[in-house]
This record gives structure tokens, C-alpha cells and sequence, in this order.
């Protein structure tokens, strides 16, 4: 099946815009450029004067974990029994029915990691969709596709109500180091069982986890707002020599050039929204520009549902204000966030070769009169106005 989108103004992200078309085959990005010929059956759109992106990615939300309307007592987010819980995988608790998916959609977001929350130390694995299918499996491209820990005051708050540890940000740090270490001596034993030709039949859901952390099958998705606490995940990331990602970062501006020197990528944000907590008093948009002028690789999230994901283009606008360029601020919506996921070769900008997620807008997104006229997925038709 062919498709050609014609006539629009078009962004591809990994070169400058222009005026022209895209060629669509199976799913797939075949020719960009001016005045394409479409050749027997083919689709055409004219999308003269349109806008055309590629599918905006967030890289770190709970959408489908905490479904719209349901309420907080509905919400499959967060574990809050163990402080480790490395053996959840959120694609158990994904509800494909959250009427927000579609309205992701009309906000031109296409591709989303799902991860749990930060109630505890080591909260379990997350998983990367795609919105076009019907069941959590139709949408799932990669599970586990990350393991998700936390810093600073969320798993204290809720263990210190339950009266064990972690109360402490040294207690936070310590049962993380600690989940690490069981994870080193799992395999160890291992190793040597299955070296002397035995079978290994003391399987620890949670420790196979931690082997895959270790051996960087696996990324940590470390939540740190606080300068300090970003600096901690470091040096236990350091510790182990695991594959990371920051996550809020709320305070690496502060930090920027130790992010920037060590190569951390972040996925920073949400950032248009009230400070709910102490750790997030020195929030500010200003962030994305320190962090961008810096070359510290930052996506920016939404964290929805703290910030709807129809809304992703409203934040990133606003950050302009603040004096973020717009081609960083798109590159921090696609291309970066593709490049955190290790999906860089098939979606994040219009390129040959990969992944038809396309969007049409009415204008460009930054300008808040602009709407989703079409969304498409592989070269399918998922979302129309």
C-alpha cells in the first residue's frame, strides 16, 4: 500500500523544513522531497498548507496505569508493599481502554514509555507502545523495555508511614545498593551451578531483573528531582556500571555540566505545573534551555496523567518563553526521546527507511490554535477530526 502526502510544510526534525511531499510504502517512509510522482495506486493526501510531523514520543508517562476518570483508587500505578519490587512489569496493569489514549492522539503523540510510579525504591520494568491497536499486547513494541527506580521523597513518604525502611534519603540509596548487591551474588550462584552442568532451580523473579540491570540488557529509569538525589543515582549508577537514565531532573540545570561531562541522558520535566513538593521548589522551564546549550540529551515528558499528553505541545510552547529554541524543543518531543529508547532508527523523524508515524496539524504545533487533523501509525490511519 502506498500513500503520498502532498504540498505540506514539512518537518522532518534530522534536516531543516520545507515545502513538499512524503512518500508512504508498507508502513514505511520511502521518499521525501519536492514534487514526487505517486506512481499506480497510490493514496494521495493533499495536505497543501498543512503541517506535517512525525509522531511525538514521550519517554517517561502512566497513561493506561492511571486511567482517566477512574479516580486514585482505581489507579494500578503503584505497588506500594515492598520497597522492591523489581519483578512488576507494567504492561500486567496497562488498561488499553483509558479514554486518554485517544486523546493522545489528538495531541499528536504516538509512541509513549509506560513505567509504574515512584512509590518505591526499585518500582519494576516499564514498557514502550505504540497507540495503534486494540490490547496492551497490540500496543506493546518492547517489554521490558526499562527498570524503574526512585530518589528522594516519594519512597519516604510512603515508608515511613509504614514504619520500615527506606525513611531516609540514605535509606532510599541503601536499599537499592543492597537489591544490587543480592543481584551480584544471584549470579554468582548462578554461574557457578550452571558451570558444573547443573540445573539452576533457585529462580528469583526479582533478581533475574536485577541480572539483566547488570548486564545493561536493561536501562535504570532513575527518578531524581533534587540536585543532590540526581548526583546519588549517578554514583550508584557508577557503582554497578548500569545503563541509565535520569528522570525528572528537575535540578540538573544546577548540575549541568557534570551531566554533560558524563554523557547522562535525561528525560526531563513536567515543568508547567505547581510545585506539589518541597523537592520542587527550584523548578523552572529555564532547564530545558541550560540542559540543551549544555549537550545534555533531554526529552521533555509530560509525566501524564500530571500533565495530559494531549497537552505535550503546550508545555514544550511555553518553554519558548523561557528562551528554549523550537527546533530543541522539537527535538526534545521526537529525536531525543527516540534516541533514550534506543528507537532512533525507526521513529523520531521522517527519514527512508523508517516508521510511517505521521502527523497532520492544522498549523504548526507551538501555536496553540493548531489541531491533529490526522494521525497515522506504520502508514495506518489511527485518529481522525
Amino acid at each position: 500500500m502506498k500513500i503520498l502526502f502532498k504540498g505540506a510544510h514539512v518537518f522532518p526534525i534530522s534536516k531543516k523544513p520545507f515545502t513538499g511531499d512524503v512518500l508512504v510504502e508498507n508502513g514505511k517512509i520511502r521518499q521525501i522531497g519536492e514534487k514526487i510522482k505517486p506512481g499506480k495506486g497510490t493514496e494521495i493526501f493533499d495536505v497543501s498548507g498543512k503541517y506535517l510531523f512525525p509522531g511525538f514520543i514521550d519517554a517517561h508517562c502512566h497513561i493506561g496505569l492511571y486511567p482517566e476518570g477512574l479516580g486514585a483508587t482505581e489507579s494500578e500505578g503503584n505497588e506500594m508493599t515492598d520497597p522492591v519490587t523489581a519483578h512488576l512489569q507494567a504492561l500486567d496493569a496497562f488498561y488499553p481502554d483509558d479514554v486518554a489514549i485517544s486523546k493522545a492522539l489528538s495531541g499528536g503523540v504516538t509512541t509513549v514509555f509506560v513505567v509504574m510510579g515512584s512509590a518505591n525504591p526499585v518500582g519494576g520494568q516499564g514498557f514502550i507502545a505504540k497507540f495503534n491497536g486494540k490490547t496492551a499486547a497490540e500496543m506493546c513494541i518492547k517489554n521490558p523495555a526499562g527498570v524503574k527506580m526512585a530518589f528522594g521523597e516519594n519512597p519516604k513518604r510512603v515508608y515511613s508511614e509504614k514504619k520500615i525502611m527506606p525513611n531516609t534519603r540514605m535509606g532510599t540509596a541503601s536499599v537499592i545498593r543492597s537489591f544490587l548487591m543480592k543481584s551480584q551474588d544471584y549470579m554468582k550462584k548462578k554461574e557457578s551451578i550452571l558451570k558444573e552442568g547443573k540445573e539452576f532451580t533457585e529462580r528469583d523473579p526479582k533478581y533475574e531483573v536485577g541480572e539483566k540491570l547488570l548486564k545493561r540488557e536493561l536501562p535504570a529509569r532513575m527518578h531524581a528531582h533534587r540536585a543532590d538525589d540526581i548526583l546519588t543515582a549517578i554514583r550508584i549508577a557508577e557503582e554497578f556500571n548500569l545503563s541509565f537514565v535520569i528522570e525528572h531532573c528537575t535540578e540538573g540545570y544546577k548540575i549541568a555540566d557534570i551531566l554533560a561531562s558524563k554523557k547522562v541522558p535525561v528525560v526531563a520535566g513536567p515543568l508547567l505545573t505547581f510545585a506539589t513538593k518541597l523537592e520542587l521548589r527550584d523548578m523552572t522551564m529555564g532547564a530545558l534551555k541550560i540542559l540543551s546549550e549544555k549537550g545534555v540529551l533531554t526529552a521533555l515528558m509530560c509525566d501524564h496523567p500530571v500533565i495530559p499528553l494531549e497537552h505535550a505541545t503546550v508545555q514544550a510552547a511555553a518553554a519558548m518563553r523561557y528562551g528554549v529554541k523550537e527546533e530543541e524543543l522539537l527535538k526534545m518531543l521526537t529525536i531525543n526521546p527516540a534516541t533514550i529508547l534506543g528507537l532512533s532508527e525507526k521513529v523520531g523523524s521522517l527519514e527512508p527507511g523508517k516508521d510511517a508515524d505521521i502527523v497532520i496539524w492544522s498549523g504548526h504545533p507551538f501555536d496553540m490554535k493548531s489541531v491533529v487533523e490526522k494521525v497515522f501509525i506504520e502508514g495506518n490511519m489511527v485518529y481522525s477530526k
